[in-house]
């Protein structure tokens, strides 16, 4: 597998995370203070923040592979807006699993509920910084222009028609 294409096939797993999470989370959470879960379910949405973490981590190195590439043909400064919304992403995401063990250590109460709460709100902001990080990759590619790296260079990725025009609505064809 060519190492230079894998950051657009590993980004989408953190991304539909980020988006799942505070449903799964904010369900999990309803579900476990009406007493219909008990405490150690939110094990599983602990578990799938980590996941959105690790992924996380993996999308940004394969993204620091590939900027020296990109850099040929997208503006730095375009590439530093993708990367530090990445970041911000992947450092919130990270310290909402902190906070999101915290409820499986504290005691029931007050404390347990507002931490609980906490992360789940949380979860909420992880989607707007994933969004903002995943604004800004689509920027590169569909604006800026980063996809054309790999053809220029031999590479296989298909970006369609360079003007944005469909092969059916070219009436000098027929």
């Amino acid at each position: 597998m060519d190492q230079l294409l894998f950051h657009p096939k590993v980004v989408h797993l953190p991304m539909a995370l980020a988006v799942l999470l505070p449903l799964v989370g904010g369900g999990v959470l309803f579900a476990w203070w009406r007493g219909w879960f008990q405490r150690r379910v939110w094990v599983v949405v602990l578990l799938l923040q980590a996941t959105l973490v690790g992924s996380g981590v993996v999308a940004m190195n394969t993204g620091e592979r590939e900027e020296e590439r990109v850099e040929e043909i997208v503006a730095e400064e375009q590439i530093e807006a993708h990367e530090e919304a990445a970041e911000a992403f992947v450092w919130a995401a990270a310290a909402v699993l902190l906070l999101m063990a915290l409820p499986l250590v504290l005691p029931e109460g007050r404390a347990r509920q507002a931490v609980s709460l906490g992360a789940f709100l949380g979860t909420l902001i992880v989607l707007g910084l994933g969004y903002k990080a995943g604004e800004a990759g689509g920027r590169l590619v569909y604006q800026h222009g980063a996809a054309q790296t790999y053809v220029a260079n031999g590479g296989d990725v298909d970006v369609g028609p360079a003007s944005g025009d469909s092969p059916e609505g070219d009436s000098d064809s027929h």
